[in-house]
């Protein structure tokens, strides 16, 4: 049976079963802040579900194009890897709102599967919801019962909420569903093992076919659930699958969904289709990718989305680069391939998806120039790729970004090849140099650097400051003024200098220059290529004179401590956690140091002890420091210097070393010339920033000694709260539970209080027009006891409007209550009802139509909210 017939098939047997046949809603959603696709083939009728919406046919059936790449529902990176996963797919379904229920849906299900259809019972299992005591709920016997009036009981199988449980969102209608899966092994394989305990296991021919749905219940803010007073009935099924299942294939790629593409693909490239899965089969996948990529841009395009560079543009972009990137590497097509497949598409889906063939020649254009835009970005990103450095197979987010920033490379495709290599990706330094990348964006575009006013020809500037913290005979070399942020930065370059510029994760030098009588603050040292510049509050009054400079050298001392505290730290991680540890950044300022590292767990607290008490152990020995302050390149190497990737070295280098059989590493930076100058060292925090990368942010010295002061002086606060206990943890402790308890004491009495008032709202209870009206302002600041005062009230009375007006927190509040018997007869609607009255208290609201709440700023209105009801009822 050929596909077209098997969609056919099923319109025409659910328009015998009364159901009217609906064309597709568009792939993209244009009017759902929270979808950017349809992924469902609901999505369409949520007005229904959720009671927005007249119901004008209570059953309908269709397909529904879905694209399913990103959130929740992302298949993208599976697409074209196995034989199931797809961006965008057909959703055959029908639907009941209000009219059928468990019995009709599954009856129906088995008759058009078995009878119509004639796939094999005995391959056929079901799944059912097995309950859930979170939410209370019972295991759907209804279902189970129903089931076996058609399958053996062993076939009927019980699954979790996880699997049996479909919810809308985190609010809104849910219910539990019963899947109808197909075992389409070969016998000899089904012989050996049940298919029952294939089920729900990812097995690509043990799958689910048709999911009923059957929505009784509406989730709740709060979480909690409430049975709906109308029942529907949503159903979808996979065509893809389906149509594998009809077909006897093992794959939905072999089913004529996608044979005739695949065929194509062939005669466009001279690569023969042998229907592997292995994963190095890989002109295979690119096939299938290509194939299954086509549809989803080009459908897209017919409804109205363009490739871009933001919001559902992108992944449409996204997509399509996908798709080149497969047929650039694996089917050896320099040229552009999908654009000259569109036509077949819209002929193939032209009676039930005519959209495409009204536009074909425009799509096929539109994605010629896509394709032939990012064939131009391919070939230069990679070979970058094939030269990147890689360790730990990591991949770097810096080098992930060069590739999207200058090779217009997609993160998605480098993530492709990444997973090609077995490699995974930094993704959270990628997101850092993008972020970095719109700040300098926003920074340059309000920063203007003045022109260098030259007053000396010296190229050179000499640094000193490994030796000396002041320097005579100090020339202005050069100066210039940069705006920036509509601020003005005065820079100052000098033949030579004791000021650290920036770099290697130290901070600059900061102190003061003279010349003359005349005083210079240096606010920062920084470095440009490799020019170090002052940055400072004024120039001099005389550029000419010769002056002096100084640093700050108790804030130098505090950065060397923090330095060298950042190389035994290195070392100690290397000891404890292992080799695989290499520096990923760091800072090292005055106050702190911050190290990241490449560790692919949280620290334990054993651990953080280990590395504290093995860098202060170091500082204890007073190590005196090595400094070689120029050797070659290769002498470190032999000498075991620790090199940090992508750092650039010269042939010659500057090695630091505290023990041999410690610490050796290359380093510009400054140190202190013995250890015991750090004093002590305390790790304060340590956490993960990136994808195999962790941070810890350390002090030491006197920043260590006041930490430590501060935490003992707590601790003695917090004891002396306690007048001194012994146990002052378990004081704690107890502290919280009687906490705990006087709240749930508090709610008792509150429950309480609203039980006693019951009596006396019944009492006052009016009859308008036969309705039971009660609209009072009520003295009770618990929300949830009021709530469930209003339910209780209206359970016992019946036929009722229960509006009640409260103040919550010092807030006032609106609750309305209406029965379900006046939401149908007199088309009460409580959502509604309460916008209106919420006017009162300066405030709005909303809900469904048997029980709705509004908040305002406003309690001197509630009396004239609760009076207005009656009138408005």
């Amino acid at each position: 049976m050929q596909a077209k017939e098997i969609r056919q098939q099923f319109f025409d047997f659910f328009e015998s079963k009364g159901h009217k046949i609906v064309p597709s809603a568009p792939i993209v959603v244009k009017n759902d802040p929270t979808l950017m696709f349809n992924n469902a083939g609901m999505n369409q009728f949520k007005d229904l579900f959720l009671g927005n919406k007249a119901i004008t046919s209570p059953r309908i059936a269709d397909t529904q194009k879905c694209l399913r790449v990103s959130g929740k529902h992302n298949d993208l990176e599976e697409v074209g890897i196995d034989s199931y996963h797809h961006t965008m797919f057909e959703m055959l379904g029908n639907w009941s709102f209000g009219d059928y229920f468990k019995r009709e849906a599954i009856e129906w299900a088995w008759e058009l599967l078995t009878e119509v259809y004639k796939l094999d019972p005995n391959r056929l299992y079901v799944s059912v919801f097995e309950g859930d005591k979170e939410d209370g709920l019972e295991a759907d016997e209804e279902a189970a019962q129903l089931w076996k009036k058609l399958v053996p009981d062993d076939r009927i199988l019980y699954f979790d909420r996880k699997d049996n449980f479909w919810e809308m969102g985190a609010t809104g209608p849910c219910g539990p569903c019963s899947e109808i899966h197909i075992d389409l092994r070969p016998d000899n394989e089904r012989l050996l093992t049940n298919g029952a305990e294939l089920v729900n296991q990812d097995h690509p021919l043990v799958i689910e076919i048709w999911n009923l749905v059957f929505i009784q219940f509406n989730r709740k803010a709060d979480g909690s659930l409430e049975t709906l007073p109308a029942k529907h009935v949503d159903t979808g099924m996979g065509f893809e699958r389906l149509a594998m299942a009809i077909q006897g294939k093992f794959s939905n790629y072999d089913t004529d969904v996608f044979s005739p593409f695949v065929q194509l693909i062939e005669k466009s490239t001279g690569i023969k289709y042998t229907g592997s899965y292995a994963l190095d089969a890989k002109s295979d996948i690119a096939m299938r990718v290509v194939s299954d990529h086509l549809r989803a841009v080009s459908f897209t395009i017919a409804d109205g989305e363009m490739p871009s560079n933001t919001g559902a543009g992108y992944v449409i972009r996204r997509i399509l680069r996908r798709a080149v990137r497969y047929y650039y590497s694996f089917l050896n097509r320099k040229e552009p391939l999908l654009h000259s497949m569109v036509e077949l598409l819209a002929n193939t889906f032209k009676e039930v998806f005519p959209e495409l063939e009204a536009q074909k020649d425009f799509v096929s254009k539109v994605i010629l120039e896509e394709e032939k835009s990012f064939l131009k970005t391919l070939e230069g990103g990679l070979k970058r790729l094939d030269t990147v450095e890689i360790q730990n197979n990591i991949l770097d987010g810096k080098t992930a970004f060069e590739l999207y920033d200058t090779y217009g490379f997609p993160i998605d495709l480098t993530r492709l090849v990444a997973s090609e290599k077995s490699w995974t990706i930094d993704e959270e330094g990628f997101k850092a140099a993008l972020q970095e990348q719109k700040d300098r964006g926003r920074q340059d575009a309000s920063r203007s650097e003045g022109d260098w006013q030259i007053l000396l020809d010296q190229k050179d500037v000499r640094f000193e400051g490994y030796d000396q913290h002041s320097l005579t005979d100090i020339k202005v070399i050069k100066y210039r003024t940069v705006l920036q942020k509509e601020k003005e930065i005065k820079q100052l370059v000098v033949n030579q200098t004791p000021f650290y510029p920036e770099g290697g994760g130290q901070v600059g030098d900061t102190g003061i220059m003279r010349f003359a009588e005349e005083e210079i603050k240096v606010i920062n040292t920084l470095k440009e290529n490799d020019l170090i510049i002052h940055e400072v509050n004024k120039f001099p009054s005389d550029l000419s004179t010769t002056g002096t400079a100084e640093i700050h050298s108790r804030r130098r001392a505090l950065i060397e401590n923090n330095h060298s505290a950042t190389h035994l730290l290195h070392a100690a991680l290397r000891e404890v956690l292992g080799t695989h540890v290499q520096q990923k950044g760091s800072l090292v300022k005055d106050t702190a140091l911050r190290f990241d590292f490449s560790h692919f767990q949280k620290m334990t607290s054993e651990e953080i002890r280990k590395i504290e008490a093995r860098v202060n152990s170091k500082i204890r020995e007073n190590i005196m420091l090595q400094e070689d302050r120029k050797i070659s390149i290769d002498e470190a190497k032999s000498r075991g210097a620790m090199m940090l990737f992508g750092e650039k070295y010269g042939d010659e280098v500057r090695m630091i070393t505290f023990d041999k059989e410690f610490s050796v590493e290359l380093c510009g930076g400054c140190h202190v010339s013995h250890t015991g100058k750090l004093g002590f060292f305390k790790i304060i925090s340590e956490t993960g920033i990136a994808a195999g990368v962790r941070r810890i942010e350390a002090i030491t010295a006197k920043g260590a000694e006041d930490y430590i002061f501060n935490q003992v002086d707590e601790l003695h606060s917090v004891k002396s709260l306690f007048k001194n206990p012994d146990a002052l943890q378990k004081n704690v402790l107890d502290l919280q539970n009687e906490n705990k308890e006087l709240k749930k004491q508090i709610e008792k009495l509150m429950a309480l209080k609203a039980a006693s008032l019951k009596s006396d709202l019944i009492t006052s209870k009016e009859v308008v027009d036969g309705i039971n009206l009660i609209s009072k302002v009520i003295d009770i600041s618990d929300s949830k006891a009021a709530k469930t005062l209003a339910y209780n009230i209206e359970k016992e009375i019946g036929n009722a409007v229960v509006l009640f007006g409260l103040q919550s927190k010092g807030k006032p509040q609106l609750m309305l209550t209406i029965s379900e018997t006046l939401v149908k007869e007199k088309d009460l609607h409580a959502g509604n009802l309460i916008r209106n009255l919420a006017k009162h208290i300066n405030g709005g609201g909303g809900g469904q139509a048997f029980f709705a709440s509004a908040g305002g700023s406003d309690a001197s209105g509630l009396e004239a909210a609760v009076a207005e009801i009656k009138n408005l009822i």
